[in-house]
């Protein structure tokens, strides 16, 4: 019976087990080899900035130079391009498009994805299944149709023609992105505004609105770089070369015998430049917004 109740006593001749073994083991296990991360990482830093570092190249050597290093630097190629190619009114444009497509396609994002994130009514799935499918269409198939539209509405030759198309091609991801976030936000916050005597509205714009400052940051952002960069619309819709964007004065640049290869390079500058301090200042943001739009609240 005494035998029974005793219990077993380890073997006093095994080891101990070093403290920092079982750490080191499960360190092993969790984390790669640290070349594992730096090698892949400096491949694709090395195929992203090559370009780059060519397009600023050609755009800071003297003309006729073959040096691979430009020394010393001239702002030649950037003063003919703004200066006689134009590019000081395209770069306007292109702003005014960039901001007016961004800041109408967040309002209309904005109330669509509310009522998707908020109400349910009837067909409200295959809503979002034809909000998805309408990605697939590409924006060639709706050229002939918008310039219709827009020849009716008399907008052709306007940068407002640019700014709708962009708009309506950008809604559908955006109001899809916006509903999500919206979902992340509990609905008794606005119920507790409610309470208090707030409307839908306005308990939306003092308590809703404020949480998705880094989703609005994300989409607003990609609807920016969209409008900035797309050169389709500009082309069909404008007509004057003083309502050309950046992208089709791009364009003007490559001559049907002879490219102007410094010309170009500091065009693609002035048109990376934008894009590149817009994500800069908002990279926490633009981080934040997508991790709150990936978790399921």
């Amino acid at each position: 019976m005494t035998a029974a109740l005793t219990t077993p006593q380890p073997a006093l001749d095994a080891p101990p087990a070093p403290p920092g073994d079982s750490r080191k083991r499960r360190r092993s296990y969790d984390e790669p080899p640290r070349w594992q991360i730096y090698v892949p990482l400096g491949v694709y830093l090395l195929f992203t900035l090559v370009p780059f570092y060519w397009m600023l190249l050609f755009a800071l050597r003297e003309p006729g130079s073959d040096s691979l290093v430009p020394w010393p630097i001239t702002g030649e190629h950037f003063a003919k391009v703004w200066n006689e190619r134009g590019f000081d009114t395209y770069f306007v444009n292109s702003m005014y498009v960039g901001i007016a497509s961004m800041l109408m396609t967040l309002l209309v994002a904005l109330s669509g994805g509310y009522a998707l994130a908020r109400f349910r009514f009837r067909l409200k799935m295959p809503f979002m299944l034809a909000l998805l499918c309408s990605q697939f269409i590409p924006g060639a198939l709706m050229l002939v149709p918008l310039f219709e539209i827009f020849r009716e509405l008399q907008l052709l030759n306007s940068l407002w023609s640019v700014i709708l198309a962009e708009t309506v091609f950008q809604l559908p991801l955006s109001m899809i992105l916006i509903s999500g976030f919206i979902r992340n936000v509990p609905p008794s916050l606005e119920e507790q505004a409610w309470v208090d005597g707030c409307t839908r509205l306005r308990a939306f714009l003092a308590v809703v609105l404020p949480l998705l400052r880094p989703g609005l940051v994300a989409v607003g952002s990609f609807a920016f770089v969209h409008s900035w960069n797309h050169f389709l619309f500009a082309l069909m819709f404008l007509n004057s070369q003083d309502r050309q964007t950046i992208p089709v004065g791009l364009n003007t640049l490559l001559g049907s015998d002879s490219v102007d290869l410094g010309a170009l390079a500091a065009g693609g500058v002035v048109a990376a430049v934008p894009v590149v301090i817009v994500f800069a200042f908002i990279q926490r943001w633009l981080i934040t917004g997508f991790s709150a739009g990936a978790v399921k609240g």
